[in-house]
């Protein structure tokens, strides 16, 4: 007799599940500041590399470089975002915040705690540093891999 796969207590589906939640959460905290996860990310990024090409930048926050570029375009529109040619090599765009986008992603630096706060919090304190050890090495050991 043939048995399904027990797809509730795989691996992947639990991440799938635990991403869900993720940005469902984001989603209702940082509903008014009209932003996705990634978009965040890249703002926040940003932040701490001003001037960095596009390509380093989708690096820096795990996203695919293609499609990148429509999420900068759409940060572009917001005003949050601004090109700059590379001084060195013209046809090279370099990212920096705008001062409205410093200012748009200081406002959401508390909500996205909260979120932080709200995804780990059916875990028990030290569940939860277990937890984010295990995450991480789990990402890390695949990326270097």
């Amino acid at each position: 007799m043939k048995h399904s796969f027990d797809v509730a207590a795989a691996p992947g589906h639990l991440i799938r599940r635990a991403h869900q939640i993720s940005v469902a959460v984001f989603n209702t905290h940082l509903a008014a500041a009209d932003v996705t996860p990634v978009q965040f990310a890249i703002l926040n990024a940003l932040m701490d590399s001003p001037g960095v090409d596009q390509t380093t930048l989708a690096t820096r926050v795990a996203f695919d470089p293609a499609t990148s570029g429509s999420v900068i375009g759409r940060l572009e529109s917001k005003g949050w975002v601004a090109r700059r040619s590379d001084d060195v090599d013209r046809r090279r765009k370099l990212l920096v915040l705008t001062p409205e986008g410093q200012q748009a992603l200081t406002g959401m630096l508390s909500a996205v705690a909260a979120v932080q706060a709200e995804i780990l919090s059916p875990l028990s304190a030290p569940e939860q540093l277990q937890f984010m050890h295990l995450l991480s090495l789990l990402v890390s050991r695949h990326e270097a891999a």
